[in-house]
C-alpha cells in the first residue's frame, strides 16, 4: 500500500486550485491526471530576460525587461500593424510592433506618458529597434519581479506557460520531505540536494544541471531496485530442473551447423534449465542470427525432460509463419505441436484445448489466445516469448501463471538493445546475445532514392520480376492509424497492379486472417512476384526468394523499424537490395518534403551498416529509448526524468548503490530500505514492492 506521506501527490489534478473540468482536460492530454504528474511535468527549456534600466544596440537578438514610457500612437495603413512608440529613462526610443488590426488593446495596455515594465525581444529593425508583441507589460506597481530565467514547458492547447508554472509551483507546495534514500557517500560526491528542493530547483531554473541530475538518478535508482527485487523474488521460486536426454534434438535434420554465438547461448539456456530456480534469460539477436533454433533447442529440451513447451508471438502472422517453420523443422521428430490464434474456433479450439490438458500435445505455438483462462496446461515447464519488446511484464506473469510450478521463461528480440537499455528493462533477466549470421548470408545493400525516381525503381522491380525474383513494397506509415497506412497501400497496390498485373498481391493489418493467409501463401509459393504491405510484415515474414525491399517515405520511419523492415531480404543465400525512397512528390519539389537532419543521418546510417546493434545506439542517440523498444509499449514504463543520456551516464552508479540497499543495508526492512520503499511508490516502480511481501 502507498506511504500515507505521498497521497497528498497522488491525488486528482482537480485537487489544484483553479482547475476545474476546463482545463483538466488540456492537463489530460498530456497526461497529466494527478498531482505528481504535474510536479514531475519538468519544464523543457527556458527564456533569458535581462534585465536592463536603458536600451543598449548591442542587445538586439536578446530578451530584456525594461522600463519604457508611450510617447506615440503609430497606425500603419490598410492591414499593417500598429506601433507604440516609447522611451526609456534616457530618452532612448523603440517601436512596439502590434499585428491583428484593433489597436484598442495595445493602447490600454500602454497609455500615453505613462511607464509600464516591459519584456521582450528586442532587434534591430532598418535604423530603429522594436519589439514585437512583447511577452509581458505590466505597470510598475503591479508587477512582481520578472524571473531573469523563466521556464518553458510543453503545453497543450488551452494552457499557458504561465499557468503551467503556477501549478507547478502548487504541486511543489504540497510535496512532502521525505527521507534521503541515496546511499550517503554517493549523496556526498555528487553534492546534490534532496529530492524536494531538487524538484522546486529545477522548475525555478530549468538550467540546474546539478538538480536536474539529482531528479535522473532517483528515478533510475529507483528502476534497478524495483529490477534486482524482482530478480531476488525469482530466485526465491522453486520451479522444476529441466535436464532434456538428447533423444529429440539428435533426430534434427539442421540446415546448417549452429554458429558459434547460437552454440553458447544453447548452452546458457541449457545450464539456467537444468536449475531449480526458474530461468528468466533475454535471447537478443540481430534480424536473420538464428533466434528460432536456439528457441526450438531450448523448447525440444523441455520436451525431453516431459514437459510442455508454450511460444508466445505478437502477431498472427508470425504465430502462423513460427507455426510453419517448426513443423517442417520437427517432421518426424515425434513432437506434436498445436496452434492457437483468436481464429481457432470450434472443434479445432476444443481438440486443442484438450491436447493441452491432457498432455498429449508438447509444443504449443500462439498469439495472446494462449493467456485465455479457458486454457489450461498438464505440464507448463517453458514458456518462450518473441519480440519482447511488444510484451509487459504483467502478461510475462500471466503466463507464468499457466503453470503449477513456476515455468522457465525466455524472451526473444530481434531489436538490438544498447546495454544501457538492457539494464533498464531487463535488468532482471540473464541475457545471451546472437552476434554472428548463419553461414551463407551476404550484407544486404542497401541504397536511399528520392522519390523522384520512381518510375526508375518501379523498372527496377520489373527486371526483377522477370529474373524470376520476388520483392516486397512497403508503403508509408502516414501515421499511427492503420487505416490512413492501408489507404497508401491500397493506391501503391492498384498502381504496381496496372503495371504488373495478378502478380501483385497486398496485406495490411485490417485485413480478415484467413484473407491475409492466402496472400501470404501465394507469396512464399512464388505465385505472387511483389507484396505490398504496410508495417505488418516487419516481423517474422521469411521467404528466401525476396531479395528486394522497396520501403516508401523511409524517412518516416525510425531506424529501428527500418532495420526490421530490411531483415525481410537477405534471408537465403543470393545477394538482397534494400531502397529506401523519401520526400513524397520528389527531391524538395512541389508537395515534397525535405529531409530533416535526424532523418538524413538515419538514412546515410542504414546504407552505411547491417549492425542492428550498432543501429540501435545510434537510434537512442537520435530518438530516444522509446523508439527503440517500439512505439506502442505494453506495460514497460518510460522514463520521465532521466533522458537517454542521463541513462547512460547514472545507471551503473544507481545499480551498485540498489545492490549495497539489498545486499548491505538489510534490503526494504533497513532504514535506509524504508526511504527506498518511498521511491518505488514514489516513481511507481511498487510492484517489486508486492512480490518482496509476496516471497
Amino acid at each position: 500500500m502507498r506511504p500515507d506521506i505521498l497521497n497528498p501527490l497522488f491525488a486528482e489534478v482537480e485537487a489544484l486550485k483553479g482547475v476545474g473540468a476546463g482545463l483538466a482536460k488540456p492537463l489530460g492530454k498530456l497526461g497529466l491526471a494527478r498531482i505528481v504528474d504535474v510536479m514531475f511535468h519538468l519544464p523543457v527549456g527556458w527564456i533569458d530576460r535581462k534585465a536592463v534600466d536603458e536600451l543598449d544596440e548591442a542587445d538586439a537578438g536578446r530578451i530584456v525587461t525594461v522600463p519604457l514610457t508611450a510617447t506615440d500612437y503609430r497606425q500603419a495603413g490598410g492591414r499593417g500593424p500598429f506601433r507604440v512608440q516609447a522611451a526609456d529613462r534616457a530618452g532612448n526610443i523603440v517601436s512596439l510592433v502590434y499585428f491583428g488590426g484593433n489597436p484598442g488593446w495595445a493602447k490600454k495596455l500602454l497609455p500615453l506618458g505613462e511607464q509600464r515594465i516591459v519584456s521582450g525581444r528586442i532587434e534591430r529593425y532598418g535604423q530603429e529597434l522594436q519589439m514585437v508583441h512583447p511577452d509581458h507589460v505590466l505597470p510598475p506597481a503591479d508587477a512582481e519581479p520578472l524571473p531573469e530565467r523563466e521556464p518553458v514547458y510543453r503545453l497543450s492547447e488551452g494552457l499557458s506557460n504561465k499557468r503551467m508554472g503556477q501549478l507547478a509551483g502548487q504541486a511543489i507546495a504540497r510535496a512532502p520531505n521525505l527521507p534521503e534514500w541515496i546511499e550517503p557517500s554517493v549523496l556526498a560526491r555528487a553534492e546534490w540536494p534532496g529530492w524536494r528542493e531538487a524538484v522546486a530547483r529545477v522548475h525555478a531554473d530549468p538550467a540546474d544541471g546539478v538538480a536536474r541530475d539529482r531528479l535522473a538518478y532517483d528515478e533510475i535508482f529507483a528502476n534497478q531496485l524495483a529490477l534486482m527485487l524482482i530478480r531476488a523474488s525469482s530466485r526465491r521460486r522453486r520451479g522444476v530442473p529441466l535436464a532434456g536426454d538428447g533423444r529429440l534434438r539428435d533426430r534434427l535434420n539442421l540446415p546448417y551447423t549452429p554458429t558459434g554465438a547460437q552454440s553458447r547461448a544453447i548452452a546458457e539456456i541449457e545450464g539456467d534449465m537444468a536449475q531449480a530456480t526458474p530461468m528468466t534469460r533475454l535471447l537478443q539477436g540481430d534480424v536473420g542470427s538464428g533466434k528460432t533454433l536456439v528457441a526450438l533447442f531450448a523448447l525440444l529440451a523441455a520436451i525431453e525432460a516431459g514437459v510442455q513447451g508454450a511460444l508466445l508471438a505478437p502477431t498472427e502472422i508470425l504465430a502462423r509463419q513460427h507455426h510453419a517453420t517448426l513443423t517442417r523443422m520437427l517432421a518426424g521428430v515425434g513432437v506434436n505441436v498445436a496452434i492457437l490464434t483468436g481464429r481457432e474456433k470450434g472443434r479445432v479450439r476444443e481438440s486443442t484445448l484438450m491436447g493441452l490438458a491432457d498432455g498429449s500435445i508438447d509444443l504449443l505455438i500462439g498469439t495472446h489466445a494462449i493467456f485465455q483462462e479457458a486454457v489450461t496446461y498438464k505440464r507448463l515447464g517453458l514458456a518462450v516469448v518473441d519480440e519482447q519488446h511488444r510484451f509487459g511484464v504483467a502478461q510475462r506473469m500471466m503466463l507464468a501463471d499457466k503453470a503449477e510450478r513456476p515455468p522457465h521463461l525466455l524472451v526473444m528480440t530481434a531489436t538490438p538493445i544498447p546495454r544501457t537499455l538492457t539494464l533498464t528493462h531487463y535488468g532482471e533477466m540473464d541475457v545471451s546475445r546472437l552476434d554472428e549470421m548463419p553461414p551463407g548470408r551476404q550484407p544486404i545493400e542497401t541504397r536511399v532514392i528520392p522519390s523522384a525516381r520512381l518510375a526508375d525503381v518501379v523498372e527496377g522491380l520489373g527486371r526483377k520480376i522477370e529474373s524470376g525474383g520476388q520483392a516486397y513494397w512497403v508503403c508509408p506509415l502516414v501515421e499511427e492509424n492503420e487505416a490512413s497506412d492501408r489507404a497508401a497501400a491500397e493506391a501503391r497496390a492498384a498502381a504496381l497492379k496496372a503495371r504488373f498485373g495478378n502478380r501483385v498481391g497486398l496485406v495490411h493489418g485490417r485485413m480478415k486472417g484467413p484473407d491475409k493467409d492466402a496472400v501470404m501463401a501465394s507469396f512464399q509459393s512464388g505465385e505472387l512476384a511483389v507484396l505490398v504491405a504496410t508495417t505488418v510484415i516487419e516481423v517474422g515474414v521469411d521467404v528466401p526468394n525476396a531479395t528486394l525491399i522497396v520501403i516508401e517515405d523511409a524517412d518516416r520511419f525510425g531506424l529501428a523499424q527500418l532495420h526490421q523492415l530490411r531483415g525481410r531480404v537477405g534471408r537465403g543465400s543470393g545477394q538482397s537490395v534494400c531502397l529506401l525512397l523519401w520526400g513524397s512528390g520528389g527531391d524538395g519539389g512541389p508537395g515534397g518534403r525535405q529531409l530533416s537532419e535526424t532523418a538524413r543521418a538515419r538514412l546515410a546510417l542504414m546504407r552505411e551498416t547491417n549492425d542492428g546493434f550498432r543501429i540501435a545506439e545510434e537510434d537512442l542517440k537520435l530518438r530516444g529509448a522509446g523508439e527503440i523498444l517500439g512505439t506502442r509499449q505494453s506495460g514497460e514504463m518510460e522514463f520521465r526524468l532521466a533522458p537517454p543520456e542521463k541513462v547512460s551516464a547514472l545507471i551503473d552508479i544507481a545499480k551498485d548503490d540498489a545492490r549495497l540497499l539489498v545486499d548491505r543495508d538489510g534490503g526494504l526492512e533497513g532504514a535506509r530500505g524504508q526511504a527506498a520503499r518511498t521511491a518505488l511508490y514514489l516513481f511507481e516502480r511498487d510492484a517489486a514492492v508486492g512480490l518482496v511481501r509476496s516471497g
